[in-house]
């Protein structure tokens, strides 16, 4: 809305002057230019010197693009190696690449693993792929998403952890719309804190801006191993936003989707799911299996 306004306003500015030029032509008075002709032609100027300013492209900059970034790693104490580990002969970090894939509201997606010798096996697992990936500090995960968020120039982040096989686009194009109608410092629905959704399905979002901002002021070890404690910890400080899924069926916070120890594979695993299951038929399949005891 905003560029369609710039761009109608300089185009009627010179429209106005193309024809106060002719009208003074006509009149003979071109060397007694108005100032109002004046001011048309100065506007008209301006846009043709700084065209590059009021482009799509610098547009869509200036908003930011909205970028999943992926916190994946192998190194896992409860469940080793679970990036790659298989569900259905397809490697856990390629089902949620693939599923993020399928959400409308993101303009790219990027990975971010430890800088190891042991995930430069993920890294270049994701390259033979073609996936976005970087590397970053292995317990200042904080810092590795600022890093990431710059690599990829996101505007907004949307922060997703690669245990979530299952994250589902509907929930993230949700998240995206819901924390950009209501001016949120930080919006989620990952989990069902506060709100009915199940958990896994969805994801987290904040501004770069508030990312870097927390990557200036973060001092707590936990505030930067697990990136976005910083906001819990000072919450008063805060705008954070939630709300439930609009469908009764996918009102279930007692479902656990996520794989995060042995346990949790060997169930998913023994499921029969596939990486393009919409979220109902996943909490069909799911519903029994997944619910939390």
């Amino acid at each position: 809305m905003y560029i369609l306004k710039v761009y109608g306003t300089l185009t009627s500015a010179f429209n106005r002057a193309d024809k106060l030029r002719l009208r003074l032509r006509s009149e003979r008075l071109l060397t007694q230019t108005s100032e109002q002709c004046k001011s048309y032609i100065a506007l008209a100027a301006l846009f043709q010197f700084n065209a590059h300013l009021f482009s799509k492209e610098a547009f869509m900059s200036s908003k930011g693009k909205v970028v999943a970034i992926v916190q994946a790693r192998l190194g896992s104490s409860r469940l080793p190696l679970k990036s790659l580990l298989c569900l259905r002969d397809v490697p856990v970090i390629d089902w949620v690449t693939r599923r993020l894939g399928a959400c409308a509201r993101l303009d790219s997606i990027m990975v971010a693993v430890p800088e190891t010798p042991l995930d430069v096996v993920l890294l270049e697992h994701l390259r033979r792929r073609g996936i976005p990936c970087m590397a970053g500090p292995e317990d200042d995960v904080l810092a590795r998403f600022c890093q990431a968020a710059q690599l990829a120039d996101a505007g907004l982040v949307v922060r997703v952890c690669a245990d979530n096989p299952l994250i589902w686009s509907g929930a993230v194009d949700r998240l995206v719309d819901f924390y950009r109608q209501g001016h949120w410092d930080y919006a989620y629905n990952h989990i069902p804190r506060n709100n009915l959704w199940p958990d896994g399905l969805g994801a987290e979002i904040l501004s770069r801006g508030l990312l870097e901002d927390m990557g200036r002021k973060a001092t707590q070890p936990s505030q930067r191993e697990h990136c976005l404690n910083y906001i819990w910890d000072n919450a008063a400080d805060f705008r954070i936003g939630t709300f439930d899924p609009a469908e009764n069926w996918l009102r279930r916070p007692d479902l656990r989707l996520d794989m995060d120890r042995p346990d949790d594979f060997r169930r998913l695993a023994l499921l029969p799911i596939s990486p393009d299951m919409d979220a109902r038929a996943i909490v069909d399949v799911c519903g029994t299996a997944c619910a939390k005891v």
